[in-house]
């Protein structure tokens, strides 16, 4: 699954960049923390398909990193530690991790366990895959490209429906703009990125201003956005 998003946890910073220019190289989108909280903010955002985590962190122990993380979505987690004892790896097992690799490790053994892991299939959130989507008292109808709010029309153009499907499609992802272009746009965009938050905001004005309907599409900073699935004000 080469592409796929990888966060490293670790407070030793020459282990996080040695792993991160490694896989980077090879293709897979990187982020790093080297604490405990920061590895949180990270995660809730970057939505990462494998986690590998360090035991010893600053602030808390990455046992209980695994097991928070995994009540939050069915992310792979590969503890990478010092701790080689029987103990150590049996704990790490029992809170969730999916493999358990001790230092001093090699790069090539760690990129082997990766490719394994992210082989295996796991019940996950998936894709809503319907024609027909509703969120509250918001409608999104792909065979008739239609959209309601309140039982009201909104007119979208061909492109802000596209977007706004796709987004609804995938509920509280977070696409980065690069990723919607590829995604969305019928053909291989060589402009800004900036057109998609033209899009949003036309999207945002129909919607939000002229339908008095709820907030859908939320801005992540520094990412991108993500469609709100559970928002109060979809009820209201």
């Amino acid at each position: 699954m080469v592409g796929a998003k990888i966060l490293v946890v670790d407070d030793d910073w020459a282990i996080c960049n040695l792993i991160t220019r490694f896989l980077k190289l090879r293709s897979y989108e990187i982020k790093e923390a080297h604490n405990g909280k920061t590895a949180l903010e990270i995660f809730d955002v970057f939505k990462p398909d494998l986690v590998i985590l360090d035991v010893n962190l600053p602030d808390s122990l990455g046992y209980n990193l695994c097991e928070e993380m995994q009540k939050r979505t069915n992310v792979y987690i590969l503890m990478l530690t010092s701790r080689n004892e029987l103990a150590d790896k049996h704990k790490g097992f029992t809170k969730g991790a999916d493999d358990y690799l001790t230092k001093p490790f090699d790069l090539n053994e760690l990129e082997f366990r990766i490719k394994a892991i992210l082989k295996r299939s796991r019940s996950a959130k998936k894709p809503v895959k319907s024609d027909f989507l509703q969120f509250g008292n918001v409608t999104i109808d792909a065979t008739r490209r239609e959209v309601k709010v309140k039982n009201k029309v909104i007119e979208l153009t061909h492109l802000e429906f596209k977007l706004l499907y796709f987004l609804a499609s995938y509920p509280d992802r977070v696409w980065s703009r690069t990723e919607l272009i590829e995604q969305v746009w019928d053909y291989h965009y060589f402009g800004v990125q900036r057109v998609v938050d033209v899009h949003v905001g036309q999207i945002r004005r129909k919607i939000e201003n002229e339908a008095n309907g709820p907030c859908l599409i939320k801005t992540v900073r520094g990412i991108g956005y993500s469609f709100i699935a559970n928002s109060e004000e979809l009820n209201n």
